[in-house]
């Protein structure tokens, strides 16, 4: 856990509910990433009977690795993270969400030094990771100049460095969650080749006629297998914000999302 942090400061900070508001996080009210439906997706890759310890990369203030934790009774759970304020808020969000004995923050610069890296996330300790890095390279979008554009754009490494880091955490045979931007196919299988394979790929689109944007990954690693598309889910239907059933289940915690078998293999 971290050490010597300073609480939260509670004016800048929104209380926001997922899973039927059986899971309540503190996250900036403005000027930082938000966690929102992208968490929630990324946790429902992970089926309720897994076992063994589920590390979270970027945690963030911990909402998709608290997702998990609810889910899945059976996982121990770290929140990997190098922001200072955001680690202050995972801690607090983890005491609010009653998973002290089972969720545990690591302050980590996850691209750094690999030393420094696997002196605090021990290499080929977790039996499945998930991650939600940031999407978009640099220059190809304008990047906000608050601490929200190191949410959203990929320093140097790409989504390469980021799988790297997942590989060198995993154990044999372990498992990846993943959650990227719907352009970025081409990337993900370049990241994950020579690490992971029987991936499943399933696209996400905010409507049936619109073009995925995102794409949900779950893989193995060292597996040979090729990867898979699987069927889209589509969130809304034509005209509506509403949720369509299958989204409305899985982001109420009712259903997961089927991306394959996340229990490690032998």
């Amino acid at each position: 856990m971290t050490q010597d942090l300073p609480p939260p400061d509670p004016a800048a900070t929104s209380l926001d509910r997922f899973l039927d508001g059986r899971l309540v996080v503190a996250q900036p009210a403005k000027g930082h990433h938000r966690a929102g439906l992208d968490a929630i997706l990324l946790a429902a890759t992970v089926p309720e009977a897994a076992e063994g310890l589920l590390v979270d990369l970027g945690a963030g203030v911990g909402t998709a690795g608290l997702a998990v934790a609810l889910r899945a009774p059976r996982l121990a759970v770290r929140l990997a993270e190098r922001d200072a304020k955001a680690l202050r808020l995972a801690e607090a969000n983890i005491e609010r969400n009653h998973l002290a004995g089972r969720v545990e923050t690591v302050a980590v610069d996850l691209l750094g030094p690999a030393k420094a890296r696997e002196a605090v996330l021990r290499r080929e300790s977790a039996t499945h990771v998930i991650c939600n890095p940031p999407y978009f390279a640099p220059r190809a979008v304008r990047a906000s100049p608050s601490a929200r554009a190191g949410a959203h754009v990929l320093a140097e490494g790409g989504l390469d460095a980021w799988l790297r880091v997942a590989a060198a955490t995993l154990v044999p045979h372990g498992r990846l969650s993943l959650i990227f931007e719907g352009g970025g196919l081409g990337e993900i299988l370049g990241a994950l080749a020579g690490r992971f394979g029987a991936a499943a790929i399933r696209p996400v689109h905010p409507r049936a006629e619109a073009p995925a944007h995102r794409l949900i990954v779950t893989a193995t690693k060292g597996s040979r297998a090729r990867p898979l598309v699987l069927p889209g889910l589509v969130l809304h239907p034509a005209g509506s914000n509403a949720y369509l059933a299958e989204a409305d289940s899985v982001l109420r915690g009712r259903a997961g999302l089927g991306c394959g078998d996340l229990t490690p293999v032998p």
